[in-house]
């Protein structure tokens, strides 16, 4: 038998902790209105345990994008997933809303913070000739562990009567992940030219003089309001849609359709654009638009369907063109930032992605408050995609020739 190359060992590695990873954001939006019924707080203090969770990642990861450039990534991993899983732990013996905020919100949004850009980086590195499906392969963890924490979660409150079971358990696993790879994940050096550490001005500059950045990063940050808007309140929008079905019901049909339509259009849109970007450089940026661009009325028709089936419909449409999106939503930036400051670039770009998508569930929270309606809400959502698909455009046509570096 073929002795497996370690870029794959290491992509499973990775693949399981960011796993972990996605899917412990997801354990709170299932059990948020048995959480608030217990402690006494209306939509919009729920919502910011989101919101803190997302202001503290986004505050937190520029730093860790820097840290992914200067310092050892594997450790980075490491260090990242023992934060947050701990957080997660920690909130299972929360005694209030606020203590949820610190450990759920505050340490969780820490530690999480340090996961993705160090190993987008070591994933790109080592499959310099397949990125664009690699980091696809990435993401259906993502898709994965947000379904399956989603439904684990209402499951477990179904059947122990106890929301603290959850942060418990996922919490201890993804310690134990983390003790494990620090046997079983190698140090991956940077490959740069000179063994001289960079300046961190000149992270700086590589990334805020090129106009394809920015507004990549504003696209970026269009799509995040969308996504964590939509998972902290689909829950709850079924659950008050269809009285009837339980917790873990919810939790499962408030992303299973979105993201088994996501993975059908990541594979597809990453295949596509890896095959193409050689004769057409920009098709990265353009798959960018067309899956922002064409999700828009999928996210109108699930805000104004009147069925069940129809709801999980035009979840499963607004969920494959936005893994059209996700398929590039990174190489995109990657191709446009040299590589020895991509996970510095990483790390900007989400600062503003995340700080951006820190309002979501906040304000949504208000206005349901407010008018006691999610649906018009989640339909507004639509607004976002579509302003995303715009911004992405200009840097298509205006910029990408001129910052365009490849590989």
């Amino acid at each position: 038998m073929k002795k497996i190359e370690y870029k794959w060992t290491a992509l499973f590695l990775l693949w399981i902790a960011c796993f972990l990873q996605q899917g412990m954001r997801q354990i709170f939006p299932p059990l948020a209105s048995t959480i608030g019924g217990e402690f006494g707080a209306d939509a919009a203090f729920r919502g910011s345990v989101m919101g803190v969770f997302t202001l503290v990642y986004a505050l937190s990861v520029p730093f860790s994008g820097m840290a992914g450039d200067f310092l050892s990534r594997k450790k980075i991993v490491v260090f990242s997933l023992a934060v947050f899983s701990l957080g997660v732990l920690g909130a299972g013996w929360a005694s209030g809303i606020l203590g949820i905020m610190l450990l759920y919100g505050g340490i969780n949004g820490f530690g999480q913070s340090f996961f993705y850009p160090a190993t987008t980086s070591i994933v790109q590195q080592l499959h310099s000739e397949s990125k664009a499906t690699a980091l696809s392969i990435l993401q259906l963890a993502i898709y994965l562990g947000i379904i399956i924490f989603s439904f684990a979660s209402g499951k477990m409150l179904d059947v122990c009567g106890d929301w603290r079971v959850p942060f418990k358990v996922f919490g201890f696993i993804g310690a134990v992940w983390a003790l494990a790879l620090v046997f079983l994940l190698r140090n991956t050096p940077l490959n740069a030219a000179s063994s001289v550490k960079p300046a961190f001005s000149r992270a700086l500059k590589s990334v805020f003089s090129k106009p394809s950045v920015v507004l990549l990063a504003l696209g970026l940050g269009m799509q995040i309001f969308v996504d964590v808007g939509f998972k902290m309140w689909m829950p709850t929008y079924l659950e008050e849609t269809f009285p009837g079905m339980s917790k873990a019901s919810c939790g499962l049909n408030a992303v299973l359709w979105h993201y088994l339509g996501a993975f059908a259009g990541v594979m597809i849109a990453s295949r596509l654009s890896d095959k193409l970007v050689r004769r057409r450089p920009g098709i990265r940026m353009e798959m960018n638009i067309i899956g922002l661009l064409l999700g828009a009325p999928f996210i109108l028709w699930m805000a104004r369907a009147g069925s069940f089936g129809a709801i999980c419909w035009a979840m499963g449409l607004f969920g494959f063109f936005r893994g059209v999106y996700d398929s590039n939503q990174f190489a995109s930036i990657f191709d446009v930032v040299e590589p020895r400051y991509r996970a510095s670039a990483m790390g900007m770009v989400l600062l503003f992605a995340f700080a951006f998508g820190a309002v979501a569930p906040v304000v949504m929270g208000l206005v349901k408050d407010s008018f006691n309606n999610l649906a018009p809400v989640m339909a507004s959502l639509s607004a976002f995609f579509v302003a995303g698909a715009a911004i992405i455009l200009v840097a298509r046509i205006f910029f990408l020739r001129r910052d365009y570096v490849g590989r």
